[in-house]
């Protein structure tokens, strides 16, 4: 019997599975995230604005991530099944990323020491026997990575650990857009009957809609690097065990397109610093909730309209699941032709003003 088809009778109420974890994740999350600004504030965790591309003008403590960490452990030991080996890694690389996390939320690593501490994270998915083995062949059918399945599965890891780390710009925007995600996806592995995935995005998505009514504009907490790493460490890692690990046709496009929106601002980003003859790891103000706020927006209404922006590509993923391989790629180029013109519109590959070094 699948796991998402089992359900928890407790008196007149009867809940599937990954809708009991989604509420328990949601309510932890919401209960906990005060005691987590109270610590936040003792060890030192604090967003200080120190230069213009700061949106906020006080300080604020940023370890948020620590209570939708928690929210999503302790909704797990419910609904999980932890004698399987893909999801004890996922719970040892999803801690270790927090580990990492809490020490850049309170003593700023550096970028190095960071993709190092991602890197190693990603490798301990791979211990647990988590890694894309398969990818789709565009001539027909599908294509076996073998030994190539060990920088794939880091590179798809790393990358969508950080797409989420760089969008973390406004209130709300990476915690509402994460769980968007996780809900697409969750939709999507119930489609594919992933039984495992379902329950992982499910608590996902309720772990991070628990922490954003403190998140927010006007925020009272940050998520910081603890949060944004661990929702794109686990969302990348969700991916895998789901939609990816079925090996279907479209196994990739589904997860790059649910993540659509972080994915691409990240690598419009990277270019255009690159263009500009900028480090990759060098900050500028123009991603896109930049550029939304410079044409007048406030911070609710950019994040407002990137939350639509990502629900309506969330959508078009769940779509993609239920059709075939070439139909999707002719979706999908045209989402992308859409978001090229959107991009060109906002001018996100040119030089703004002069900043200082971080993410």
């Amino acid at each position: 019997m699948r796991t998402h088809c089992r359900f928890l009778h407790k008196g007149a109420i009867l809940l599937p599975l990954y809708i009991y974890g989604f509420l328990v994740a949601m309510i932890i999350s919401y209960l906990t995230t005060p005691f987590v600004k109270k610590l936040a504030w003792k060890v030192g965790a604090i967003d200080v604005p120190r230069d213009a591309r700061r949106v906020h003008k006080k300080p604020m403590p940023r370890l948020g991530g620590l209570a939708i960490f928690i929210a999503f452990i302790i909704a797990g030991f419910f609904v999980l099944p932890f004698e399987q080996a893909s999801i004890r890694g996922m719970f040892v690389g999803g801690a270790c990323i927090v580990v990492l996390g809490v020490f850049d939320d309170i003593y700023q690593l550096s970028a190095k020491v960071k993709l190092i501490g991602q890197i190693a994270c990603a490798l301990v998915l791979i211990a647990f026997g988590l890694k894309i083995e398969w990818l789709t062949n565009p001539l027909g059918g599908m294509m076996y990575l073998g030994k190539l399945s060990i920088p794939v599965t880091i590179f798809w890891v790393v990358g969508i650990t950080n797409t989420l780390n760089f969008i973390d710009g406004l209130d709300g925007l990476a915690a509402g857009i994460a769980a968007i995600a996780a809900f697409a996806m969750m939709l999507v592995n119930l489609s594919l009957g992933e039984a495992n995935a379902v329950l992982l995005t499910a608590l996902l998505c309720g772990s991070a809609l628990g922490f954003l009514p403190h998140n927010f504009n006007p925020a009272k907490i940050f998520m910081g690097d603890t949060g944004a790493m661990f929702l794109g460490f686990m969302l990348a890692a969700s991916a895998i065990e789901g939609a990816v690990k079925s090996a279907t046709a479209i196994a990739l496009i589904v997860p790059i397109l649910a993540l659509g929106l972080p994915i691409f601002d990240t690598a419009f980003a990277i270019v255009r610093r690159l263009l500009n003859g900028k480090s990759i790891m060098e900050a500028d103000k123009g991603h896109l909730h930049h550029r939304l706020m410079a044409r007048g927006l406030s911070q609710r209404q950019a994040v407002l309209y990137l939350y639509f922006i990502s629900f309506s590509l969330g959508v078009c993923s769940v779509i993609l699941a239920r059709i075939g391989f070439k139909e999707a790629i002719i979706a999908l180029t045209f989402v992308i032709c859409m978001l090229f013109f959107s991009i060109r519109y906002l001018n996100v590959m040119t030089e703004t003003k002069k900043s200082t070094h971080g993410m």
